[in-house]
């Protein structure tokens, strides 16, 4: 009879193994998924930006510096490789585009032209999936590192080596309001 029992609790622990690592690595993958939906709205911001800087460059010759600003923190985003790197060249993207539009309101000719304002409405467009994809990758991470740090999932985790996920957060030149001056 005690066989039984010990047959039936080692079985109970088994299955229960299973189903924590089992759910451990879904919110993993679908951390890993979201993170993915992100560079992929990321990716087509940043298709459409070498179009706007060049119709941009049309209407404010003189003002080289801006225009740098957002090609160089593009480039920055391509060249990252980790997460984090990504997270931060993002954020100073996200300024120099800030940036951009606020110089375009200088410009009426630049406000009026069509090609602009179709571009400027795709980027925002963009801009707000971006933020949802954001929204729901911190959700995801947030259930996972629950799992991962809850007791007892995280007695799985640490077994199987399963570690936290990192938030987007914004950075601090993200939290600031964009001044132009001219």
């Amino acid at each position: 009879m005690w066989w039984i029992i010990l047959i039936v609790i080692v079985a109970v622990i088994v299955l229960w193994i299973f189903a924590t690592y089992n759910t451990l690595v879904s919110l993993r993958n679908r951390v890993r998924d979201s993170w993915s939906q992100i560079d992929v709205q990321l990716k087509r911001r940043f298709d459409l930006i070498p179009n706007l800087v060049e119709t941009v460059k049309g209407y404010t010759k003189h003002e080289k510096d801006t225009l740098e600003d957002v090609v160089k923190a593009r480039n920055t985003y391509l060249s990252a490789t980790l997460p984090e790197d990504q997270m931060k060249a993002d954020g100073e993207l996200t300024k120099a585009v800030s940036k951009l539009f606020a110089l375009a309101e200088s410009y009426p000719d630049l406000k009026a032209n069509t090609n602009f304002l179709e571009l400027q409405t795709e980027l925002n467009e963009t801009e707000n999936k971006i933020a949802m994809s954001r929204q729901f990758y911190n959700d995801i991470v947030m259930q996972y590192n629950n799992k991962v740090e809850m007791v007892p999932s995280n007695i799985v985790a640490s077994i199987f080596k399963f570690t936290k996920e990192t938030f987007f957060q914004a950075n601090d030149s993200e939290r600031q309001n964009v001044q132009v001056k001219f």
